[in-house]
């Protein structure tokens, strides 16, 4: 059974990086349900979690979901101490918390673009997060560590990618870095249209030379010299009486 749930995780982790560009190391969100859960079944997180998704994690939970098991009493003050060894994201509820399940919807976004992995027993985000395209669930069934199939709506989102509809997050993630090579990545095209400088090169040595001075031309020879040779004269001498 135990190989059987390896190959079936195995199987979906490679759905998620193909199709939404997760990689190591994953980051999990987790809500104190989820803390709860593992304590009542004697699962330890830390070692568990990085076995059963084969590969590194970064363990994870919000402030919201902090303050929710502070206000719920002693009851939850296990579940408590194991979710404060998880680092903290910031939410956007810092100074007004709001209860897990809000918090955690809101983390995601609509896209999930920091490819969370969400792990939780809460009835009320697994419903949300299915609803969400590209967001794995993890959650705890007979004192074991479950990774949940891809929902629905991630499986239509793949499909209308391949049919050419949508565009998948790798490509989203190519065109960003290829807007910012090209420095369009502002918004409303704030640097469209606007003229590059030249740069102020230095002007070319040899063009600076002073120009000569040219000659004046040699006047041509005249044929009768060119032609005829120069004639040798003699003198005759004369008797001497």
């Amino acid at each position: 059974m135990k190989i059987k749930r390896q190959k079936q995780a195995k199987k979906t982790i490679s759905f998620y990086k193909y199709n939404f560009n997760f990689r190591e190391p994953f980051q999990i969100l987790i809500d104190g349900t989820f803390c709860q859960a593992a304590l009542k079944n004697k699962i330890q997180i830390k070692e568990q979690m990085p076995k059963y998704l084969m590969g590194e994690v970064h363990l994870c939970t919000t402030n919201c979901a902090l303050k929710e098991l502070e206000t719920l009493g002693k009851e939850l003050y296990g579940a408590k101490i194991i979710l404060q060894r998880f680092q903290v994201r910031n939410c956007p509820h810092f100074k007004n918390p709001v209860p897990a399940s809000e918090c955690l919807l809101s983390m995601l976004g609509d896209t999930n673009p920091h490819h969370y992995f969400v792990a939780t027993q809460d009835h009320t985000v697994t419903t949300g997060l299915k609803k969400i395209p590209g967001v794995p669930l993890l959650y705890i069934i007979l004192n074991t560590i479950v990774l949940d199939k891809p929902s629905q709506t991630s499986l239509d989102h793949v499909q209308a990618v391949q049919l050419g509809q949508l565009v998948s997050p790798a490509q989203q993630q190519s065109i960003r870095s290829l807007k910012e090579e090209q420095g369009i990545n502002q918004k409303d095209g704030e640097r469209r249209g606007k003229k590059r400088k030249r740069k102020q090169n230095n002007p070319n040595p040899l063009s600076c030379l002073k120009k000569k001075k040219k000659g004046v031309p040699t006047p041509p020879l005249k044929k009768s010299e060119q032609g005829e040779k120069r004639k040798r004269s003699r003198h005759k001498k004369q008797n001497t009486e």
